[in-house]
């Protein structure tokens, strides 16, 4: 009788399978898509770095595990972290690299290793924009962009007391710069590019925008980004939504990628093993969702969720049961 095959069959195998064979896969993957128009309705395709914890153990399995600690300091669980790189901002957030962080390594660190692997094998013309949380709006990752050669924009936070705090100053005693109807909410923007970078950054300038994103139920959304990007090759508005495509990672990255592509489940612990698993999870969500969202896109239907098409799939797998003659 025809026998499934377990996680220990599936342990053994990804352990031994090549990494960078499945990375080049993903990157032919982006690449086929890009010649093949996908990008096409977006004047800018931008990529997205951020970091999320994946897989948790009771006991450390592997040299990935980090240890989590209770409010007394005592390790009470292990978990799997990454930090993953995105397609994002053109309406098809396509997930296509992870970099793993175990104890002694940080997301920072791991972050600047996918930037600098994902320059190399995409190529500099590939992307025009990267988007980070403010954890990346450092000096040495800055430049570490500017070497890439991809303009930045990054959440500013209290972590740069110094330029927030003439931001502040400036902003909280002006009237917005720009007022926009984006749907239906209202839209107030600061936007001003003649800011003094801080002391170790080698910018001449850094351009901040503050918007504060009124909804109709009332709430109120306020957030601020620093960028390289001048304000003559990317408007106000424009900027804005730039800024907001950094939630794809979560929302269409990590979120789809772990309540419906299996992302949490460690088969195996075994460094090469969690990283395999990882991108071949990765793959199968970047065809899937090219195949979804922009070849079936083509015609006259309407596009299917992944849950439908699952559904359309094994249905025209079955049998019918009854005569059809």
């Amino acid at each position: 009788m025809p026998q499934s095959f377990g996680d220990d069959a599936l342990g053994y195998f990804t352990e031994r399978l090549d990494q960078a064979v499945t990375r080049a896969a993903l990157i032919g993957t982006l690449h086929r898509a890009k010649r093949n128009k996908a990008f096409q309705d977006s004047r800018l395709v931008g990529l997205a770095i951020d970091g999320t914890t994946a897989g948790h153990s009771t006991h450390r399995g592997c040299e990935y595990c980090r240890p989590q600690h209770n409010a007394n300091k005592e390790v009470i669980a292990y978990s799997h972290q990454m930090a993953s790189i995105s397609v994002v901002g053109t309406g098809l957030s396509l997930p296509f690299d992870v970099e793993p962080y175990g104890p002694g390594d940080s997301e920072y660190a791991a972050g600047q290793r996918l930037l600098a692997r994902a320059r190399s094998q995409l190529g500099a013309r590939f992307a025009d924009y990267l988007v980070v949380d403010g954890e990346y709006a450092t000096a040495p990752f800055l430049h570490a962009a500017d070497r890439a050669g991809i303009p930045v924009i990054a959440r500013l936070k209290d972590n740069l007391p110094e330029l927030s705090q003439s931001v502040e100053r400036r902003f909280a005693t002006c009237p917005p710069t720009r007022v926009y109807r984006d749907g239906k909410d209202r839209l107030e923007v600061w936007d001003a590019d003649d800011f003094a970078p801080w002391e170790t950054l080698r910018w001449d300038r850094v351009r901040v925008i503050r918007y504060r994103q009124h909804k109709p139920d009332k709430t109120i959304v306020e957030a601020q980004w620093l960028t390289n990007l001048p304000s003559r090759r990317v408007g106000s508005l424009s900027l804005y939504h730039l800024a907001k495509s950094r939630w794809e990672i979560e929302n269409q990255g990590f979120n789809d990628a772990k309540n419906r592509y299996g992302l949490e489940h460690i088969c195996h612990h075994h460094p090469n093993s969690i990283l395999i698993g990882w991108l071949l999870v990765l793959l199968v969500l970047v065809i899937e969702r090219l195949y979804r969202i922009r070849y079936l896109h083509r015609g006259t239907h309407r596009v299917l969720s992944a849950d439908q098409l699952c559904r359309v799939l094994w249905l025209s797998l079955s049998k019918p049961s009854f005569d059809t003659g």
